[in-house]
């Protein structure tokens, strides 16, 4: 290269001078600033198409997972028994009137003058009064030879109660007449169980927008443990299982209450997993 084209030539020209330019070295060299524009510009590009398609697909359709509780209340499995007709009451017997006695008047006697008696306050003679009770005025009847008047009885309903059977307080009951309860009542279990239940666990496993009820049953005992916990049925993605450890790990109810006393009761929960779409 001449000493007047030095200062005016590339560097890469000084350095390759004498060189063998078409081996490869040189043009990598000399489109590098080239290649490295590009490759920042695509790069810039792809990641804004990115940026760009996840706002598209945030303004769409977005799933939302949500909770429902609802209480079930079992149906008593005592089949109802029929109820017979009660047979008409008995008539009443009828009425007996106790027989009159003969009855002579005996008032006390007054001293008077014997044309100021009347006949009928004559006093009976006393072979009479032998026969006849005493009283305040006369009665034609029988004669008192120690006549009883019977005894009128109390008349019935006609109606013969069954002896009350004896109430079983060691069976599980599903029908009782204070329910077991949440320690702080339905409002608390609610909040519980919507604290503590994954809500997304559908929705995490691939769930499709719907409803997803599972319907648990459980026992609480008369010191208000819960036990046996079971799941009548499954909807899937999880949420069976989840639904049976939440309830397994809550703290104790308080007990029912039958006829004042404390019974196991058998409780049924419904549980429901919304996903939604916005």
């Amino acid at each position: 290269m001449e000493k007047n084209n030095i200062l005016t030539a590339d560097i890469l020209d000084i350095i390759f001078e004498g060189r063998n330019k078409a081996y490869g070295a040189y043009d990598l060299r000399k489109t590098y600033t080239k290649r490295i524009t590009f490759a920042f510009v695509a790069t810039v590009t792809l990641c804004a198409l990115f940026f760009v398609g996840s706002l598209l697909a945030n303004s769409g359709e977005k799933k939302v997972a949500k909770i429902l509780v609802q209480d079930v209340e079992l149906e008593s499995l005592k089949e109802p028994e029929e109820k017979k007709p009660e047979p008409p009451p008995p008539p009443p017997p009828p009425k007996q009137e106790p027989p009159k006695v003969e009855m002579k008047q005996f008032t006390p006697p007054k001293i008077v003058k014997a044309e100021e008696v009347k006949p009928e306050e004559i006093p009976p003679e006393v072979t009479k009064l032998e026969e006849a009770a005493i009283g305040t005025k006369n009665q034609e009847g029988m004669k008192d030879v120690g006549v009883v008047a019977p005894v009128v009885e109390a008349v019935g309903t006609g109606k013969v109660e069954a002896p009350k059977e004896e109430e079983d307080y060691n069976k599980i009951f599903t029908v009782v007449q204070i329910e077991a309860e949440f320690p702080g009542g339905k409002a608390a279990w609610n909040k519980y169980l919507q604290r503590n239940l994954n809500s997304s666990l559908p929705m995490d496993n691939g769930a499709s927008p719907g409803k997803y009820t599972v319907v648990v049953t459980f026992t609480v005992d008369k010191e208000g443990n819960v036990s046996d916990v079971q799941a009548d049925n499954d909807p899937g993605y999880g949420t069976k299982d989840e639904a049976i450890k939440v309830i397994k790990k809550g703290p104790k109810w308080k007990p029912a209450v039958q006829n004042g006393r404390n019974v196991a009761y058998r409780h049924k929960q419904s549980i429901t997993f919304i996903v939604s779409e916005e």
